[in-house]
């Protein structure tokens, strides 16, 4: 079935133009063809930037048609209420022979086949614009824990230098206050703010706060509180 397009020249026709071109490339296919000439040829002008998609395009579809003409096979595309020639352009044997030491051009293959960076890029807008108004941001909690020294010989300086090291996307150290355990013995504790998707507090605990070099300093970890924020 051939694809409709209502007035390119209005902004309804530009809008549902814009939205038809936001997962493709080209009108119909994987290479400009007669189609893309027929919707380009209706425009009165350049598509205004705000057009993004219909933009692209049409920039794209201009420069081809100024290097050599769109001379590919369409699949038909029917655009109303507008005038499109009706002229059917060159075919490749009637186009102008490149010069025979012109070797270069020989490599430029204006119509060939979409490339997967560009498939890539259309399904990646794609995605983007059908994900952007349900993206979430990620959920907060705030974290106290509590860091106990191996014994009253630690020196709890370095110790808490040693936790602060630690460094993680999604995580920030807050406030610490040394509390007293008994026999001489205190114990750290200290508030951290974490990316709930982007940290696992017993991950940070286990690979972490008890694990080289870190362990030095630290015997233990434990959460006193959890809250989400």
């Amino acid at each position: 079935m051939a694809a409709s397009f209502a007035n390119v020249n209005s902004e309804a026709g530009l809008k549902k133009l814009d939205e038809y071109l936001l997962s493709r490339s080209y009108i119909t296919g994987y290479q400009a063809s007669k189609d893309d000439l027929a919707v380009y040829s209706s425009f009165s002008a350049a598509p205004a930037s705000k057009y993004i998609n219909v933009a692209r395009w049409f920039s794209h579809i201009d420069a081809l048609v100024r290097l050599s003409g769109i001379t590919a096979e369409g699949q038909g595309v029917k655009v109303e209420s507008t005038a499109v020639p009706s002229a059917s352009t060159p075919d490749v044997a009637d186009a102008a022979a490149p010069a025979a030491d012109d070797d270069d051009d020989d490599d430029v293959d204006l119509f060939g086949e979409e490339t997967e960076e560009e498939k890539k890029a259309a399904e990646e807008r794609a995605a983007a614009v059908k994900a952007s108004g349900k993206k979430k941001e990620s959920g907060k909690s705030s974290v106290l824990l509590d860091v106990k020294p191996w014994d009253d010989e630690t020196d709890m300086a370095k110790l808490e230098e040693a936790v602060r090291s630690v460094k993680m996307e999604g995580l920030l150290w807050g406030a610490s206050k040394l509390v007293p355990v008994g026999y001489g013995i205190k114990k750290l504790q200290i508030m951290m703010t974490i990316v709930d998707d982007l940290v696992s507090v017993d991950t940070l605990i286990e690979d972490y706060l008890c694990a080289e070099p870190v362990n030095e300093y630290v015997q233990s970890c434990d959460i006193v509180a959890f809250n989400k924020i």
